[in-house]
């Protein structure tokens, strides 16, 4: 197959060369930078020092190229999804699977980051996600990694697994497009707040708690908002929450310790260097959660650190000091 991947930032360049071990013709694409010609002539992406890229996998800046791609990644920070998008209207070809690989929710919208692509370049049943516990810099150095991808056409998640998986890269199929994306983007959230009881000097308890109770957050939305609840105990849910919450490689994790160590939260992503997809999934899980009803009080206490300056070991023991509450829906039984 002939493949794009956009765009070349350290997660891009990881799906890129596990597609093109697999033989596939694959162009990395540099979008927002001219770094085409120094991936090409150094055989390393300055993100992931130490990977050498493919031989066969080819450069090109901008989109030179995916008009002809029988599938594109579409790789790229969540705040860029749209824009992304937009530029392949009347681009992609009519029969090209379009796969998301970013996790988050659209700010303004929010929108999984299938349903924006959908919006602007249409073809629901060509569009993919491909998310679980996938840190770049493992999938790059080849290290065996498992991810699902999910479609409502099962002819679409097949070709993405046939065209992804090797004997290093595993790949599931489901079609609950829904509880994957979202879980893509709420385990960011939690991810936060792992850091934060980290940078609080918590410990394992602590963060065992919260990555539990976070999951059990994770579960009922997207259950509300017509995903699967089995979904958040696959590799999309509770596998990429678990990675993301323990492993240094996560940003979200690192902005999350930032915090809890006194950082403001602008402080904390510039100190991270790159995108903190939490950071902008706080708002919009918030929002949606309120719109479903559904109660997501370790989302909130993060909301307010945030955006409100709340100090976060108040927001811990607000937390802690809510009402007594069996751990999940049921009825008492009389024997």
């Amino acid at each position: 197959m002939k493949i794009s991947v956009l765009e070349s930032g350290s997660w891009g360049t990881a799906l890129a060369c596990a597609v093109a071990r697999n033989g596939h013709e694959v162009t990395l694409h540099s979008l927002h930078t001219h770094r085409s010609a120094l991936l090409r002539e150094t055989r390393e992406n300055p993100r992931l020092p130490g990977v050498i890229l493919p031989e066969n996998l080819l450069f090109a800046d901008g989109l030179t190229g995916v008009e002809t791609a029988d599938a594109v990644l579409v790789v790229t920070p969540s705040i860029a999804v749209r824009e992304t998008a937009k530029n392949l209207r009347g681009l992609v070809r009519d029969d090209a699977i379009v796969i998301s690989a970013a996790k988050g929710i659209e700010r303004g919208t929010s929108l999984r980051m299938t349903q924006v692509i959908a919006e602007e370049i249409g073809g629901e049943e060509r569009i993919a996600v491909l998310s679980g516990p996938s840190h770049a810099e493992e999938v790059a150095g080849g290290i065996p990694t498992g991810c699902v991808v999910a479609s409502v056409s099962e002819n679409t998640a097949l070709q993405v697994q046939n065209m992804v998986t090797s004997n290093l890269f595993r790949i599931y199929t489901t079609s609950d497009v829904v509880g994957v994306e979202l879980c893509g983007a709420l385990k960011n959230i939690i991810a936060m707040c792992s850091g934060i009881c980290m940078g609080l000097g918590f410990g394992d308890n602590s963060n065992a708690m919260m990555m539990t109770r976070g999951l059990n957050e994770m579960a009922n939305l997207c259950a509300a908002l017509g995903g699967r609840k089995e979904t958040t105990a696959g590799l999309a849910g509770v596998g990429d929450l678990f990675v993301t919450c323990t492993s240094r490689h996560s940003r979200n994790r690192s902005a999350g310790m930032y915090i809890g160590q006194g950082m403001s939260a602008a402080e904390a992503n510039e100190k991270v260097g790159a995108i903190v997809e939490g950071y902008y999934a706080t708002a919009a899980a918030i929002e949606l959660s309120r719109k479903a009803g559904v109660e997501m009080p370790i989302a909130e206490e993060l909301g307010k650190v945030l955006f409100e300056g709340k100090d976060p070991r108040t927001a811990a023991i607000d937390l802690m000091a809510r009402a007594p509450k069996a751990e999940y829906d049921e009825t008492w039984l009389n024997s």
